[in-house]
């Protein structure tokens, strides 16, 4: 077992066990979806404390262990919206790896998307297309 596929069951068994002991197994999905989303942006809110995001404020002096138990947090319920929505740790990395080849085609001008390409390609007389 990889380390994806680890942390996918570590999940699910931590999700199964929740929903048992919370009286929570008949939450349909998009509930489910929703509320982890929920969960999933206060943490990215904890984590914007963390990294010092007010500009308007002094800034404290970055605590790299809080930075990254809060990206676990994040993951957490990252993982468990994967889970509930059907999508398994291998479908996950097949999505991860397509995408990042359109992501590199994107900024490579390559794309069938246009607007991304660091370099716009130029038409004959110099302007951007």
């Amino acid at each position: 077992m990889d380390k994806l596929d680890e942390i996918f069951a570590l999940q699910l068994r931590f999700q199964e066990k929740l929903k048992q002991e919370r009286k929570l197994e008949d939450i349909p999905m998009e509930q489910w979806l929703q509320k982890q989303t929920l969960a999933m942006v206060s943490e990215l809110a904890e984590l914007l404390e963390e990294v010092n995001f007010k500009w308007w404020k002094n800034p404290h002096e970055l605590n790299v262990s809080n930075i990254q138990e809060e990206l676990s947090d994040i993951l957490h319920f990252f993982v468990s919206m994967c889970i509930e929505s059907g999508m398994s740790a291998e479908d996950l990395y097949n999505t991860y790896i397509g995408k990042n080849k359109e992501n590199f085609r994107r900024q490579d001008g390559t794309s069938l998307k246009k607007g991304y390409e660091v370099h716009p390609p130029k038409s004959e007389d110099g302007q951007s297309v």
